[in-house]
């Protein structure tokens, strides 16, 4: 009798818990409403707080019921992170507005041509109207900028005053017409006729965008229009992300609290959540990560190794060629496949550069009616650029260190999002400690990282990050220019994780202990969850609650 009753206890105590939980979640929200009311002036501008908490808890509820369907029926902690990973970066799928990731225009048009079975580059072609009343709505990234009130012209040539206090002001161009993003989706469903049909980017891949032009291809077939199919492709670009996130769990073994950390940073899952091809990128960095920790390589993961090395130099090249260094961070002892190590690091060289050859190839051997294509920067010379670095090491040097010094080593711009700088500071503050956390918790057992191998690692990381300056540097910035410009802080993403490692190593060796993986995987699952999901809320805040300021 007594063993029934503790059991119906032990029953109605679960559901009252999660009835608890419930009610938080909804108290959460209510409160959240009520500081944008407060801070925002809600009432001022005629927005509803009724629907908006609502809404607010709604998707709280989601968030909350996904966390306990995780704990209850997902086993094991790769496929847990996997699904969070997935659920969080849905709250960037549709909490971002069109065309904000960085290229996303190009990104998004190139995926579209694929996803109705063009596989080569016709400048002429033209797009459905529903796409280009969608481009004409979201006409790319729009600056940041304060509120304002002000005089502009509208479409008949009258002059009529606008005041946009309270919206989150976007502009695009210096002179372009002053609006809010809510102004970009009401244009868009107003069902106006495009002025213009859109054409065909500057973007001659195809390869990045084949499963983004999977997700469109269902969405059209399923009756979406041209938005429809934009988040349909961004879903299919995070599915992959999530896959390879899963996949590179799995492999990580006493690293993956701090690969968790890299992949579940606000700025991961907002480019895992576009269109941009560095959604497939980041998953293939954070797999092929895993074998400088890995201590065993067979035939199988040797494999897998390769055919993701080929796929990240087919995304974009010969910077990645510096992830073969992760072979060689297997003691030989530990080396079974049948191939040479060296064998198999030439031949994934050579492969390499046969590949990006052919990407070069195929995208001039197709493409028509495309006019001689400059330079984005004036004054951009790679040959020239080239010879001034190679005959002015130590002044490169000095631009290379000013440039860290400037953008506070990148550490600090994990929170700027788009492609023309949104910084959201709270989240430039929480990215480095979110790191630490995962390196803190990924503290290997004493032996298991030598110092050669810490070393190493940060080796690694040291010329991976020069090496991107350098790419951008010559392929971007004028000849000689005192600064390195047009870097953003995905590009360090794969150093930062090698970091984080290299760290994890040094405290392991200053007699930093970590007791019970298990206990801190559960941690770095939670707090990097709830982290994730406070990016997304905070940028679409700025999006279409603030700021409030007026100038």
């Amino acid at each position: 009798m007594s063993g029934n009753v503790l059991s119906k206890w032990k029953k109605y105590s679960d559901v009252l818990l999660k009835l608890a939980g419930l009610a938080a979640v909804w108290l959460l929200a209510l409160g959240l409403v009520y500081y944008w009311r407060v801070f925002y002036y809600l009432d001022a501008r005629g927005m509803a707080w009724l629907p908006l908490l609502v809404a607010v808890g709604a998707v709280g509820t989601g968030l909350y019921a996904a966390a306990l369907a995780a704990a209850r029926f997902v086993k094991g902690f790769a496929a847990r992170a996997a699904l969070c990973l997935f659920v969080c970066g849905l709250l960037f799928v549709f909490l971002d507005p069109p065309m904000q990731a960085p290229d996303e225009t190009s990104h998004f048009l190139r995926a579209c041509s694929i996803s109705q079975g063009h596989f080569d580059f016709d400048a002429g072609r033209e797009y459905p109207d529903d796409v280009s009343r969608l481009m004409e709505a979201f006409p790319g990234a729009w600056v940041n900028a304060h509120t304002s009130m002000g005089a502009q012209e509208n479409g008949d040539g009258e002059t009529e005053i606008y005041d946009s206090t309270g919206l989150a002001l976007k502009q695009y161009g210096e002179d372009g017409p002053v609006q809010g993003i809510a102004e970009g989706f009401a244009q868009y469903f107003s069902g106006r006729p495009a002025a213009e049909p859109a054409t065909e980017p500057l973007n001659f891949v195809i390869f990045p965008y084949l499963a983004a032009a999977a997700g469109m291809a269902l969405a059209r077939l399923l009756g979406f229009s041209a938005l429809g199919c934009l988040y349909a492709g961004r879903i299919a670009n995070l599915l992959v992300y999530t896959l390879l996130a899963f996949a590179a769990l799995r492999r990580a073994k006493g690293f993956r609290p701090l690969l968790l950390a890299v992949l579940a940073l606000p700025l991961s899952l907002y480019m895992a959540a576009s269109l941009n091809y560095d959604a497939i990128l980041l998953g293939c960095y954070a797999f092929a990560a895993t074998y400088f920790f890995d201590d065993t390589v067979t035939d199988r993961s040797l494999a897998a190794f390769l055919a993701v090395f080929l796929v990240m130099n087919t995304i974009k090249p010969w910077i990645n060629l510096l992830w073969l260094a992760a072979l060689w961070c297997v003691p030989r002892k530990n080396w079974q496949p049948r191939l040479r190590r060296w064998l198999a690091v030439l031949l994934a060289l050579a492969a390499a550069v046969c590949i990006s050859r052919f990407v070069d190839w195929y995208g001039a051997a197709f493409r028509s009616g495309y006019p001689e294509i400059g330079r984005q920067m004036a004054d951009a010379d790679m040959l020239g650029q080239l010879k001034f670095v190679l005959s002015n090491p130590l002044r490169y040097a000095a631009v290379v260190v000013g440039t860290l010094y400037e953008n506070r080593l990148f550490l600090g711009q994990l929170g700027v999002f788009g492609a023309l700088d949104l910084p959201i500071e709270l989240v430039n503050l929480l990215s480095p400690l979110a790191l630490g956390l995962g390196a803190v918790l990924s503290v290997p057992q004493p032996g298991q990282m030598t110092l050669r191998r810490t070393a190493g690692l940060g080796l690694w990381a040291a010329v991976y990050a020069v090496g991107a300056m350098t790419a951008i540097y010559i392929t971007w910035t004028p000849v000689g220019m005192v600064r390195v410009i047009g870097l953003q802080a995905r590009y360090f993403l794969p150093a930062f994780l090698l970091l984080g490692a290299a760290l994890a190593g040094l405290l392991s060796r200053a007699g930093i202990r970590r007791e019970d993986p298990a206990a801190a995987q559960r941690t770095a699952l939670g707090a990097l969850e709830l982290f994730a999901a406070l990016g997304a809320l905070l940028l679409w805040q700025h999006y279409f609650i603030g700021p409030v300021y007026t100038i």
